[in-house]
């Protein structure tokens, strides 16, 4: 969305476009076209009305189970676990240079060497035990190896976000679970930008009287921290850009311990007359270099709506982009959910460990964009199929919710540890869909690490469908057995296809396992 004189969502409308997402300019084949028929002697598994509780007494490790750093540069990893309190942790076989508080669970220094090392991490509590190994990967350009988990201001707070609401935010992250979900972003977006002092060193308006010390707050919780500016001259929010002044930004950022950056077009658009490819790449790439002239590790998010096809050349050495928004703004509504995520096969192949496509935060829970906070207008089924698909995406969760306002069917939404081990399988291959029929639905799928397969089966239509998910569609063959990741449950053995209900603008997310042998046939006796 481009320049209108008004603002809508994160960015600025020009005149004469229309607000929604950009439609990708890369082309798939057509997934096959099938009838919704059930074949005989296969019975459709019902729908369910509730989510299961992800609130287990016995440990267990979440997140990721590799994550990277640059050697020689600050390296902050909170252990994501959960289980009942109190939690007691083990950890071997850290990288030299890295340190472990086993009060807070927090691994924490500066790599000394290049090289991949497995660490052992060991979750004890008077419930069980839990054990897991992560995978430390130093080297040059290892940042966000997994897409990007955490929690963005904009979507609740617009501009008036201020110190005291993302603190509360990441004590919210605490306290609901979240974090020990592996959620450890704390981004804040558009509107916390003042004026720049005669040397032209940028200052925080009011409302951030020290941005050095929330940075330093958030580290000490085991939060990354991320903040927000523009190419141009002005934000989105009409606050001052980082146009002519990247490297002074990128210094400042880099000595208030920011550990993400997100560079949004924005104002950029009346610079940027002509949409050339090398038009489009120069100010992300201005900024790259900024950011490389800094010794800290910057997860670089770059924002502009998928302009000329962002997702081909985001990833170029001189850009040198962790992820990149492929569409205009999302907005809280089933239109705009179902427009861009369904949008994404094509794109599947671009994405990857390192590099991510952004199909835009998370529009679930209460949202409020800075006028005043409100639930969100999605049913509950179309938040199960904005999650579902985000996950099968490996698209970066971002929240963009009140995340002190949390009601309890949100906090299943976003805690659920399978739900978040898919969209972190560090295979990192982003699904495609495999199968759409002419009455609304549609099968995605993605392979997973272990050798699994992860399935979404969705429902776009207005009326309760019945999705099938064909081996054949699925490049499977054989028996079986299948796994409902919502219920987190086992739901049986298949041969060939299965078959769900699905309620109007819904979705079933299983995981399909490997073969499963035939059950012998006892002999009668002689």
């Amino acid at each position: 969305m481009r320049k209108l004189g008004i603002l809508v969502g994160c960015c600025v409308l020009t005149l004469g476009s229309t607000p929604g997402p950009l439609l990708p300019l890369t082309t798939e084949a057509p997934a096959q076209q099938l009838t919704a028929e059930v074949p005989a002697k296969v019975a459709p598994e019902p729908s369910y009305p509730d989510i299961a509780s992800n609130d287990e007494l016995t440990p267990r490790l979440n997140g990721p189970r590799i994550v990277g750093t640059t050697p020689g540069r600050e390296f902050i990893y909170r252990i994501p676990a959960t289980g009942a309190p109190p939690l007691t942790y083990t950890v071997a076989n850290l990288p030299a240079g890295l340190t472990f508080d086993a009060t807070t669970g927090i691994i924490r220094g500066r790599v000394l060497r290049e090289g991949t090392t497995p660490v052992s991490i060991t979750i004890r509590n008077r419930h069980g035990v839990a054990r897991a190994t992560l995978r430390i990967v130093a080297g040059r350009n290892q940042l966000a190896l997994t897409p990007p988990l955490g929690w963005n201001s904009w979507n609740v707070w617009g501009t008036t976000v201020s110190d005291e609401k993302v603190r509360a935010a990441a004590e919210a992250l605490e306290k609901t679970g979240l974090a020990a979900c592996g959620y450890r972003y704390v981004c804040i977006d558009d509107g916390w930008q003042g004026r720049r002092a005669p040397d032209g060193t940028m200052q925080p308006n009011e409302r951030f009287p020290d941005l050095k010390a929330l940075g330093d707050f958030l580290h000490a919780k085991g939060f990354l921290f991320g903040i927000y500016t523009s190419p141009g001259p002005f934000t989105c929010g009409r606050y001052v850009g980082s146009w002519r002044h990247e490297e002074a930004d990128a210094r400042l950022y880099a000595q208030w311990g920011v550990d993400y950056l997100k560079h949004d077009w924005c104002s950029y658009e009346g610079i940027a007359r002509q949409k050339t490819p090398e038009v489009l790449q120069r100010p992300y790439a201005v900024m790259r270099a900024a950011l490389d002239k800094t010794e800290r590790d910057i997860v670089y998010a770059i924002c502009q709506y998928g302009l000329g096809e962002v997702w081909t050349w985001a990833r170029n050495p001189a850009i040198g982009g962790n992820l990149w928004r492929t569409t205009g703004d999302i907005e809280d509504t089933w239109e705009s959910v179902s427009t861009i995520g369904f949008q994404h096969s094509p794109l599947a192949r671009f994405a990857g460990p390192g590099g991510w496509n952004d199909p835009d935060m998370l529009v679930v829970g209460v949202v409020g964009w800075g006028s005043g906070t409100r639930p969100t207008r999605l049913t509950p089924d179309e938040q199960m199929t904005h999650v579902t698909l985000w996950a099968l995406l490996a698209a970066p969760l971002i929240l963009g919710c009140d995340v002190t306002q949390l009601n309890e069917f949100t906090r299943r939404l976003l805690t659920n540890p399978e739900v978040i081990a898919i969209d972190q399988d560090e295979l990192g291959m982003a699904a495609t869909r495999r199968a759409a029929a002419g009455d609304g639905t549609e099968v995605w799928a993605r392979p997973l690490v272990d050798g699994r397969l992860a399935v979404g089966l969705f429902n776009r239509s207005e009326e309760m469908r019945t999705v099938l998910a064909r081996w054949s569609d699925l490049g499977l063959t054989g028996r079986r057995t299948v796994r409902d990741v919502w219920q987190r449950r086992d739901v049986g053995v298949f041969d060939q296809v299965f078959a769900a209900l699905v309620p109007p603008h819904g979705t079933r997310l299983i995981v399909i396992g490997p073969p499963r042998p035939m059950p012998r046939r006892s002999l009668p006796s002689p």
